[in-house]
């Protein structure tokens, strides 16, 4: 079936009901403006006309298909640790090199740059912007594929990618309950459009054949079941990258460790009946568990242990991620208490294992490990005491609340102690360090560590 052409006509409706929107979303009668047919290859209008974004019918389905391929090969857990790290300003530059450099394209700093120069036009009607079309010209043959449908698409993806999920994060900042208010209650995208290509109608309302409809997804949101974010629009045509977004978003908001990392999340009961000396005690209780199961670390075997999640750790890189996600927690505390922006998080946390996390865990490392896990345990139960106790629940700044992170910080810790586990029963000195990985004769070989 070839791609419907309709001329648009002068009427334009708006629906902002929920039932109405989705309704619409849903009717094949409604369809993207399409993209002005026969434009000069290379430039924005004609990767308008070759994009899935724009298309309706047959074209729409073999193009998203080749979206689809491309976000396959997307794997989320290193799209969270890579969108925690970079030092970019503007986050769309960010978002756009981590998509980039995961699809494997050669230049993903040049590509970002171009991207975003292409964003700027590629929603216009009638893109005019001799900027954007060399940009277009330049990114085409760095999509890494001869075939002109499947890079257009890429361009696409990665396009879409850009100012979308960059104002997802922007949003989840300044929102007191970070993304997942924002997705909840205030999405970023706030329309949608579409064109009638043959006469409907929507919640009863006639929608004549070329007429314009506006979706008020801001308003439609109001009325949405729990869990459906309309930002991503809905099925049949729902944004086949809502899972990598999130991913990303999350990664540059909360870094690689929080939550997916730590078995954890915003969601997490928040322990609201907890009286603020409870809540105080809850991160020297963690570290006291913790260094209980630390003293049989001393028995470890070299080994890397995999935990349920399928993460790889050991004794060293369990203390590192306890005090390293205390530190970035406290960190962020303190800049919200000052009035202050919060330092991007640009920690690999689990997503590496170091050849440092590999090292023996001696009866040293033991009383270094309880030095340092309990000053930190210290400082968390003071700083908790001291807070007003109104601003447990009604914190300064944005993102969770003080007593979500507290819960948060706290059961993490128990999360990565238990990854390893009390290794109570010994299994051999390591005084002369874990053995040689390289040995093929080894029965105890680990894993490859760097994930």
């Amino acid at each position: 079936m070839s791609e419907t052409t309709v001329v648009p006509g002068p009427a334009t409706l708006t629906f902002s009901r929920y039932d109405d929107v989705t309704a619409a979303l849903a009717d094949p009668a409604l369809v993207p403006l399409p993209a002005a047919p026969g434009a000069a290859p290379g430039t924005v209008a004609w990767l308008r006309s070759a994009v899935a974004r724009f298309s309706s019918g047959e074209p729409h389905a073999r193009r998203r298909a080749l979206v689809l391929a491309d976000l396959e090969r997307l794997d989320p857990a290193r799209l969270r640790v890579a969108a925690a790290g970079g030092f970019e300003p503007d986050v769309r530059l960010r978002v756009v090199r981590v998509l980039a450099a995961e699809l494997g394209l050669a230049d993903p700093e040049a590509v970002a740059r171009d991207v975003a120069t292409v964003a700027r036009a590629y929603f216009a009607d009638e893109p005019a912007d001799p900027e954007a079309d060399s940009a277009v010209a330049r990114l085409l043959p760095a999509m890494g594929d001869r075939d002109e449908e499947t890079a257009a698409n890429r361009i696409g993806l990665l396009v879409q990618a850009c100012d979308a999920t960059a104002a997802l994060v922007e949003s989840a900042r300044r929102h007191r309950d970070g993304l997942n208010g924002v997705l909840r209650a205030d999405p970023p995208l706030r329309t949608m459009r579409r064109l009638a290509a043959r006469a409907t109608e929507v919640g009863g309302v006639p929608v004549p054949a070329g007429s314009r409809v506006l979706l008020d997804i801001g308003a439609a949101q109001a009325g949405a079941p729990e869990g459906v974010a309309l930002t991503f629009g809905a099925p049949p045509r729902g944004c086949p990258g809502r899972s990598q977004a999130l991913v990303i978003a999350e990664g540059v908001l909360y870094g690689a460790s929080d939550p997916a990392d730590t078995g954890t999340s915003a969601d997490t009961p928040p322990k609201q009946g907890l009286a603020k000396a409870e809540l105080a005690a809850l991160v020297p209780e963690m570290v006291d568990y913790v260094l209980a199961s630390a003293a049989g670390w001393t028995a470890w075997d070299g080994r890397p242990v995999v935990n349920g999640d399928g993460r790889t750790y050991a004794p060293h890189k369990v203390v590192r991620r306890i005090a390293d996600h205390l530190v970035d927690h406290l960190a962020e505390l303190e800049a919200r208490l000052a009035g202050e922006p919060t330092e991007p998080d640009h920690w690999h946390a689990s997503g590496i294992t170091t050849p440092a996390d590999l090292a023996p865990f001696t009866a040293a490392d033991l009383d270094e490990a309880r030095s340092r896990l309990t000053r930190l345990a210290g400082i968390w139960s003071r700083r908790v005491a001291a807070l007003p106790d109104e601003w447990l629940d009604d914190s300064p700044g944005t993102g969770w609340s003080f007593r979500q992170i507290v819960c948060h910080v706290s059961g993490a810790g128990y999360y990565y102690a238990d990854s390893v586990g009390s290794l109570t029963d010994p299994v051999g000195s390591l005084t002369d360090g874990p053995s040689d990985p390289s040995d093929p004769s080894d029965p105890n070989e680990p894993e490859e560590t760097t994930r």
